[in-house]
């Protein structure tokens, strides 16, 4: 794997070679198509979001003979794009505090800078512990109901300061939204922050003030809050963190405690997402009943939802992302979590785990996710750490050992879309002739078009890209991932 260096280095190249950010000349709309760049990332070569035009056919068209023809209409357009990017972890933070000071901005320049890395703009962090914590912990000391302890010190010594620096990195803004695992365990019915369990009905205020001392604390630490999630997997009760909460139950918390709390407090304007749980019956079981009732729905700015619904051998149900957008038109669509499970450190570089990316990111966002949120930035040699032994894959992983950053390839296939879809971009219209490949369109908000195009397939595949009156025909190598920019 080459050095990070040598990646930004690579990024920085890109930027400068094809990456310009004027408008799109009115009068010359036909000839866009024609200063295409090419970006790819492919298994079994050097190619890391590189610079690859050489892909683009200069042989007369009609001597050659496509396999796919993609369309691009930018007068259609979707939904609004909010960002891309990944959870700050307790483990996320813990590990980056152990890397020297110059791993350190190594790691932040890879995934925060839009310049020299893959510009991530949006992030997710836990209301006190979760799995991937070293430890259970809460900001209040035990049978505190009226939070007279509260305290965010624990999160002082590792987490906020990672999340500042990013925040930094990332040009001063990051779109942060926060999410519990489970409320205290006193606020419990099992008298136990793991292993599921329910909010007991005496608790439901002290925990929703809960949540807005928590955002209170860390915009006090210079740390916005843009929003929240009501509660991670709300129908799994884990050996780690969870806390169950039926479809009434989550709605009537909602309704009758967490947004009249907010907006008492003056933080009605922080954007409540529902169920970030896994995709599937999401429709019937959450959205239904929250977005139909008027009382309730007033507080809900859109679901969350995770890719795990495959745990039961069954393919991704993106048709259950499509289905609540139709249902609910002006209801946000937010990825909120994915990741490999059962890490094993063979795999670092297996092709597969970054297909997985690339597949269900395209199709979240051909029906109408707004959002993208990977989990752990960050984790170490042993897919940790996790007080539960709960280890997974991250893009990047750091040998706490060696100092060494380890660069997946998923943090290559998140680029292909982080890097060129910035916030404010608009999908378009994009129409592909078969499935031999994937593909998605944004027109961002400084006049260029992004289209990732994806090959899963196990041979190179030649696909013509048409866009207004230009057709470019553009080969993509087998397990291949590219961005054209025009």
């Amino acid at each position: 794997m080459k050095s990070i260096n040598t990646i930004l280095l690579l990024l920085i190249s890109i930027l400068q070679s094809g990456c310009s950010t004027s408008k799109i000349d009115e009068s010359n709309k036909d000839s866009a198509i024609n200063k295409i760049e090419v970006y790819t990332t492919a298994q079994d070569s050097d190619l890391r979001l590189s610079s690859t035009n050489n892909f683009i056919s200069i042989s007369s068209q009609q001597q050659l003979n496509p396999q796919v023809y993609i369309t691009i209409d930018a007068e259609k357009k979707f939904q609004t794009f909010i960002g891309i990017g990944g959870a700050i972890t307790d483990a996320s933070a813990e590990v980056f505090a152990k890397l020297s000071l110059i791993k350190q901005q190594e790691f932040l320049t890879a995934y925060y800078d839009k310049d020299k890395g893959i510009g991530y703009s949006l992030a997710r962090t836990n209301i006190h512990s979760c799995d991937f914590s070293s430890e259970i912990y809460t900001y209040i000391e035990d049978g505190d109901k009226e939070l007279k302890t509260f305290s965010i010190d624990h999160d002082k010594k590792y987490r906020i300061p990672l999340i500042k620096k990013a925040i930094e990195t990332a040009g001063g803004k990051l779109t942060l939204y926060v999410s519990p695992w489970s409320p205290p365990a006193f606020m419990k019915d099992n008298k136990d922050i793991l292993h599921g369990g329910v909010l007991l009905p005496e608790f439901a205020q002290p925990w929703a003030n809960y949540y807005s001392r928590f955002i209170k604390e860390y915009e006090k630490e210079g740390i916005p809050i843009w929003g929240l999630t009501i509660q991670n997997e709300p129908m799994a009760s884990q050996s780690w963190e969870s806390c169950i909460y039926t479809p009434e139950a989550e709605r009537d918390f909602l309704k009758n405690f967490l947004g009249p709390t907010l907006e008492k407090e003056g933080l009605g304007s922080r954007n409540i997402i529902i169920w970030d749980h896994n995709r599937g019956d999401m429709l019937e079981k959450r959205a239904n009943l929250v977005f139909s009732d008027p009382e309730v729905s007033k507080y809900a700015w859109g679901i969350g939802f995770h890719w795990y619904e495959t745990w039961n051998g069954g393919p991704p149900q993106f048709e259950s992302v499509a289905n609540v957008h139709k249902a609910f038109p002006n209801k946000n669509l937010f990825f909120t979590e994915g990741c490999n499970e059962r890490f094993n450190a063979q795999k670092l570089q297996f092709w597969g785990n970054a297909e997985r990316y690339g597949i269900n990111m395209m199709n979240d966002f051909n029906n109408g996710t707004v959002g993208w949120t990977d989990w752990n930035i960050l984790l170490d040699q042993n897919g940790g750490p996790n007080h539960v032994g709960n280890f997974c894959f991250a893009p990047v992983h750091a040998n706490t050992n060696s100092g060494e950053i380890i660069y997946t390839p998923m943090y290559f296939y998140i680029g292909h879309f982080s890097k060129f879809i910035r916030p404010e971009a608009k999908r378009i219209s994009n129409v592909t002739s078969n499935k031999i490949v994937t593909s998605t369109s944004f027109l961002n908000s400084d006049g260029k078009i992004a289209t990732i195009v994806m090959n899963q397939s196990d041979k190179e595949v030649l696909y013509s890209i048409k866009f207004n009156s230009q057709k470019t025909i553009i080969r993509i190598p087998e397990h291949a991932i590219q961005t054209l920019v025009f």
